[in-house]
């Protein structure tokens, strides 16, 4: 095994050594431990959130695969935001920042102490991009795992998921629903631990590392709770094996082709919009050339195949229950829209891998291709010239595909949401709401406390709602996000006023001001002043990239 401690042996072999062996052999290591391969298993464990409440005892699982294979196991916990608890406040700003700082801490301490390979475990939205990340930046042999989604709730008979309670919101604030309802609801919604159950962001991202090649097939979509993961999480241990014996890294996994594969698994699957910045992240961190144009033609020529929340019936334990993304992955690969040729982490192809999962009979998650909701995909790039470098919207295949109204324009989400609360915002409006980017919040908040009340209210299909922060996977409607450039740095939406006239055409891929001079106006345009001028988000603000180009933060 000495062989493959191609990083460990520079902290632990030697005499000069001693001092960092002396501080390990008296806390549960012996002098063995120190002479095989050492794993970092790399967890997200936070008791603010059911999302990663598992991590402590699936990193114990895996550390146990581990030493049945002659590896050391060494346990480091990163940090974790929920989207879902912080939605519609301040601390929203702190998700995607998180991304970066998850990201950072597991490559400082994997660099620091040395690690020859790597179990990342993920759950909630940023934790699963940024371990991706990590591991390509180190690009050591590594496996990410995630651990699992939350149970469908039951509300009166029917199926929920925590997208839902957003929108009971606005129908309470409509009349639609009682406040008694909204109690009812909210108690029977998220029924223990797992991420948030629909095709949201951490299942979207769930199912890219499969597709993509970092997680083995079959093991992410097993729900949190199901006792299939001990047995599962323990082989881990074969895999991280596997991978140190043959060398395999993310640069060898983390192709233009896997990436063309897993932006076609996001469009089939009607996956979150968050998808878009954490592929163009992740794609950055390996030097693979990939732009919001890249995926548009992916996504446009990928049919829509899964029946998932929030447009659809379906929340993610189900999916799996249907035979899981193998499944889909499947029938993409016989289409010839996904390419089962890449290399996965377990060594054997895409196809290989999706070869051993079976469909389940009767199933009607996933809709054969020769009877696809839509033939394009669920998510569509919208330029025009109120977005000349991109913007996304998720859109389900009933959804309107053209849009024209006045412009309400709000400079931050509470604004907004008040103004849907009392009921101010009407059929036909475009709702702006700028000042919300990578810099300009500093964080790009996702959105869900309003359009989940507009749809609560009735409105989702009958306004459209523009922004240059994100939306939560769990966001349904005409809702476009991520444009870019920003306000915050000059971009068209910071010229925009009340009443001016927005079309939003989405068979022509187009967004656009009737009538507006926008350089002229911009011409008196002075950028706001920073909300914060220390600390982390400061930092953020002085470093992050516009969202075309993933939100990443550079030096």
């Amino acid at each position: 095994m000495t062989d493959l401690r191609r990083y460990s042996r520079t902290l632990y072999d030697g005499i000069d050594r001693a001092g960092a062996r002396s501080f390990l052999l008296n806390i549960g290591f012996s002098r063995e431990d120190l002479k095989q391969p050492v794993v970092g298993v790399a967890h997200s464990w936070i008791g603010t959130m059911p999302c990663n409440f598992n991590h402590r005892t699936l990193a114990a699982w895996a550390a146990e695969g581990l030493r049945e294979r002659g590896l050391t196991p060494m346990e480091l916990n990163t940090i974790a935001i929920s989207d879902g608890i912080t939605m519609g406040t301040e601390g929203m700003k702190a998700s995607l920042v998180s991304r970066e700082v998850i990201a950072d801490s597991i490559e400082l301490v994997a660099r620091g102490h040395y690690f020859d390979a790597l179990c990342c475990i993920t759950a909630c939205d940023k934790t699963v991009p940024a371990a991706a990340m990590a591991m390509a930046r180190l690009d050591r042999p590594a496996v990410l795992v995630y651990s699992g989604s939350i149970l469908e709730g039951s509300y009166r008979g029917r199926q929920v998921a925590v997208g839902e309670a957003y929108e009971a919101i606005g129908a309470v604030a409509a009349g639609r629903m009682t406040e008694t309802d909204l109690t009812e609801l909210e108690a029977h919604i998220c029924p223990g631990p797992g991420a948030c159950g629909g095709q949201y962001t951490a299942n979207t991202m769930s199912m890219v590392m499969e597709v993509i090649g970092l997680s083995p097939v079959g093991y992410n979509g097993v729900p949190a709770v199901d006792p299939a993961r001990e047995e599962l999480t323990r082989r881990l241990g074969d895999v991280v094996h596997n991978a140190l014996e043959n060398d395999i890294r993310p640069s060898q996994i983390l192709t233009r082709p896997a990436f063309e594969n897993a932006a076609a698994a996001v469009a089939a699957s009607g996956g979150s919009t968050n998808a878009v910045l954490h592929l163009l992240a992740l794609a950055r961190e390996v030097g693979v050339p990939l732009a919001m144009d890249d995926l548009e033609v992916i996504f446009k020529r990928t049919p829509l195949l899964c029946d998932l929340k929030p447009g659809g019936r379906y929340a993610a334990p189900q999916l799996h229950r249907a035979g899981g993304v193998a499944v889909m992955t499947k029938r993409l690969i016989e289409g010839g829209f996904v390419d089962g040729s890449v290399l996965t982490v377990t060594g054997r192809t895409l196809s290989q891998e999706c070869a051993q999962m079976e469909e389940t009979p009767g199933q009607d998650v996933i809709r054969p291709l020769s009877n696809p909701f839509s033939r394009e995909g669920g998510l569509v790039i919208l330029k025009g010239n109120l977005a000349p470098e991109g913007s996304v919207i998720k859109i389900a295949h009933h959804a309107p595909h053209h849009h024209r109204g006045p412009a309400r324009v709000f400079n931050r989400e509470e604004d907004a949401l008040a103004a849907v609360l009392g009921n101010h915002i009407v059929p036909g409006d475009v709702v702006v709401i700028r000042y919300e980017g990578p810099k300009g919040g500093p964080g790009m908040r996702e959105m869900l406390q309003v359009t989940g009340a507009l749809v609560g209210q009735g409105l989702g299909d009958k306004v459209c709602l523009i922004t240059d922060g994100r939306f939560s996977g769990a966001t349904q409607g005409q809702m476009i996000g991520h444009v870019a450039p920003e306000a915050a740095v000059g971009g068209p939406l910071a010229a925009l006023r009340d009443g001016d006239t927005i079309v939003v055409d989405i068979t022509g891929r187009r967004i656009d001001v009737e009538g507006v001079d926008l350089a002229e106006r911009l011409r008196d345009w002075s950028p706001p002043e920073a909300h914060y001028r220390s600390g982390v988000f400061a930092k953020y603000m002085a470093q992050v990239t516009s969202a075309s180009e993933g939100a990443v933060t550079l030096p």
